[in-house]
């Protein structure tokens, strides 16, 4: 038993470094998951996670005492990425944007849903992954995102029509195997 008498493992919400530890290693592969979805590339998404466990990791007190930590770690993830897509937005904007490529005629669905994904601006992107892919309310991805429930409603409803569009006949994929 560790010197302070309580026993190895640190509830999750107590703000210890060995609560933190279990975080981590428990949300990890979720966090990781929501960030590929979020930038479609494996090892952006790796550093996006890294960054969010570390920020997590050094407001720890305050995240860990959270209600829903998860949840905090989600927006933390989410915030950290429209960030970085900001400061990358300023830095390309100086350069011309390659025509978006387009998806092979026989991809695999997810490489082409991956792909059309990557056509959509960071915050809509934000909003479709939060609202469809992790199943959250329109007033939760609202409050996350620190806009209103309209905006998030017209911005999916764009982006969604933006990806049928896009995808066009990607459903037949789905279907036949």
């Amino acid at each position: 038993m560790p010197e302070n008498g309580r026993g190895s493992e640190a509830p999750v919400g107590s703000g210890t470094p060995e609560s933190f530890e279990t975080f981590a290693r428990a949300s990890q592969r979720r966090l990781y998951r929501t960030a590929y979805l979020l930038c479609g590339d494996p090892d952006t998404a790796r550093d996006l996670t890294q960054t969010t466990l570390a920020k997590m990791f050094q407001h720890w007190r305050r995240a860990g005492a959270a209600d829903h930590v998860e949840a905090y770690a989600r927006t933390v993830l989410t915030r950290t990425y429209l960030a970085e897509r900001r400061r990358r937005l300023r830095d390309l904007l100086a350069h011309s944007r390659p025509d978006p490529r387009r998806a092979p005629e026989h991809a695999d669905l997810r490489v082409t849903l991956l792909q059309a994904l990557a056509g959509l601006p960071p915050r809509a992107r934000a909003m479709v992954v939060l609202r469809y892919w992790e199943d959250q309310s329109v007033e939760s991805v609202a409050e996350l995102l620190k806009c209103s429930e309209s905006t998030v409603k017209s911005q999916c409803s764009r982006s969604l029509a933006r990806l049928r569009a896009q995808l066009g006949e990607a459903h037949i994929y789905a279907t036949g195997s």
